[in-house]
């Protein structure tokens, strides 16, 4: 009896899943299978939901049935992406939306089968059969070349942290063929990065002739007030003041008093007392006084440093590190242009001071907070910046396959540009380029620079 029974539970199930092929197979035909792998489980997880979120509002905007989603939880895992992708591909599915870190593509190009749209920003080292969209160096590299042209500043130099990142960035550097005044490797380690800022900024030259400058600007206090000392003197002893029969200052005591308060003894550098004229606007005459010591002592250094842009590859609190370190070199956005990478409308930057009138590249700031707003109004909660890539790649495989033709993976290199909420990006060999904007962060705001 029991046996029986096994046996026509076997027969239903398989029966069951005989009829839901079936119907799977019917329903398929028109369908754009489109695979997901992200991370919905483990440290990552709000990344992942919000990728598939994103692409959830893509969906209703484009308002079509005949796409249907595949979402896969790779768990940040190498070994479970590629398990995950084994499970697209037997499923039917051609293309596949993901994964969104670099270090889950190293076993993709296993499955020759499947074109994956990664949302990683590295363009190096990936599968032959892996596309990433993400805002690579290249794109924010283009864009501050761009830039500094547009400003004329001849002098730049990068700060590329010791990192992961730095081969990526290095190339982009060499792609851009801008030739920079020079490229620095810096340590982000608080006190070997203050000691290499120090060196870059010329630090212990510039802080001894700000010492140098301010002995001379006291002695040149001293010797006013003793100039004015010697006039007094010379008035008592030639206008008649006290009686001629008194003693009187001979000729060669009031000449050995005059060479006692000379300048001569004061040993002035005329070089260095005209920059700081320049400079502090300092007239020897009646400017050299109390409140002109005052803040020349305010100063770390004096002197200009040899460069008038930096490019900094960083973001978050190492990018506030560098900023700070300059800042402690006495060297400010009032003495060079500040330039970073990768910021995504960092909001912590508008209360940081030292970051005050920083430049950055980024994506449309407009079509980023109405995304934002869009997605706060479905899900009660503001997405991280990245998910924005997933709602256009989205976008990007329903336009190909209505448009080209279901060869997604053939016709995705056909069109030239394409524009999405990102804003406007192109294909070339395989490397996704992204027309970035320029943004300054000024009084607490970030504002788009139009040149």
């Amino acid at each position: 009896m029991k046996f029986i029974l096994l046996l026509t539970s076997i027969i239903y199930l398989s029966l069951s899943n005989f009829y839901c092929l079936a119907k799977e197979t019917k329903s398929d035909e028109g369908i754009l299978k489109i695979g997901l792998i992200v991370p919905l489980s483990g440290r990552h997880q709000e990344i992942g939901k919000s990728v598939l979120n994103s692409i959830r509002l893509a969906l209703s905007k484009i308002n079509n049935d005949q796409i249907e989603i595949f979402p896969k939880d790779n768990y940040s895992n190498p070994e479970k992406t590629l398990f995950a992708a084994r499970q697209l591909e037997s499923e039917g599915v051609r293309i596949v939306i993901g994964p969104v870190f670099h270090q889950n593509l190293i076993y993709l190009g296993e499955v020759q089968n499947l074109t994956f749209l990664s949302l990683s920003n590295k363009t190096t080292t990936i599968p032959r059969n892996v596309i990433t969209m993400g805002i690579n160096a290249n794109s924010q590299i283009n864009a501050i070349v761009d830039f500094i042209k547009k400003e004329n500043l001849n002098k730049t130099i990068v700060l590329v942290p010791k990192s992961n990142f730095e081969d990526e960035l290095r190339n982009a550097l060499v792609k851009s063929k801008y030739e920079f005044m020079n490229i620095y490797s810096y340590d982000v380690k608080p006190d070997k990065l203050t000691s290499q800022i120090k060196q870059i900024t010329a630090y212990d030259e510039r802080k001894e002739k700000l010492e140098k400058i301010i002995e001379f600007v006291e002695k040149g206090i001293e010797i006013l007030e003793k100039e004015e000392e010697l006039k007094n003197l010379k008035k008592k002893y030639t206008l008649g003041e006290v009686d001629l029969n008194s003693v009187v200052l001979s000729e060669k005591e009031l000449k050995n008093l005059k060479k006692k308060y000379t300048l001569l003894d004061a040993q002035i550098n005329e070089e260095e007392l005209e920059n700081l004229k320049k400079k502090h606007a300092i007239s020897l005459d009646d400017q050299i006084n109390e409140e002109e010591l005052k803040n020349l002592k305010k100063k770390y250094t004096l002197g200009e440093v040899d460069f008038d842009s930096v490019i900094i590859a960083n973001f978050g609190e190492n990018l506030k590190s560098v900023t700070n370190s300059f800042s402690f070199s006495d060297v400010t956005a009032q003495d060079v242009k500040f330039i970073t990478l990768n910021q995504w409308f960092d909001e912590t930057l508008l209360k940081e001071s030292s970051a005050n009138q920083i430049y950055f590249p980024s994506i449309n700031l407009a079509n980023y907070s109405k995304f934002r707003e869009t997605y706060f109004k479905n899900y009660n909660k503001y997405p991280p910046q990245i998910s924005i890539l997933s709602y256009d790649i989205l976008g990007l495989i329903y336009y190909i396959n209505k448009v080209q033709g279901s060869d997604l993976k053939k016709n995705i290199f056909n069109k030239k540009s394409y524009v999405g909420e990102v804003g406007e990006f192109s294909f070339e060999d395989k490397i996704v380029t992204h027309k970035l904007d320029i943004y300054q962060v000024f009084d607490n705001k970030f504002l788009k620079i139009n040149k």
